[in-house]
């Protein structure tokens, strides 16, 4: 997403879509969160958070495959 947009925006849209159901958007929604807060946090905290989101994101797998154009269409 543009740095241009914040998480309120973000959150907006995610609502306004239905994209409480693709995974992929509430990943961005916790980067975007954890970017715009990245200057009040320890840098341990900071790496603790990004390796949370990393991990919730991998657990995501492939699970598009062969609905390609449903999740993403």
């Amino acid at each position: 997403m543009d740095d241009q947009i914040d998480s309120n925006i973000l959150a907006r849209y995610i609502e306004i879509t239905d994209g409480i159901s693709k995974p992929w958007l509430l990943t961005q929604l916790r980067l975007k969160k954890l970017q715009e807060h990245r200057n009040t946090m320890t840098d341990a905290d900071y790496e603790a958070a990004l390796a949370s989101i990393h991990a919730d994101m991998m657990k995501l797998g492939e699970w598009w495959i062969g609905i390609e154009d449903e999740a993403f269409g």
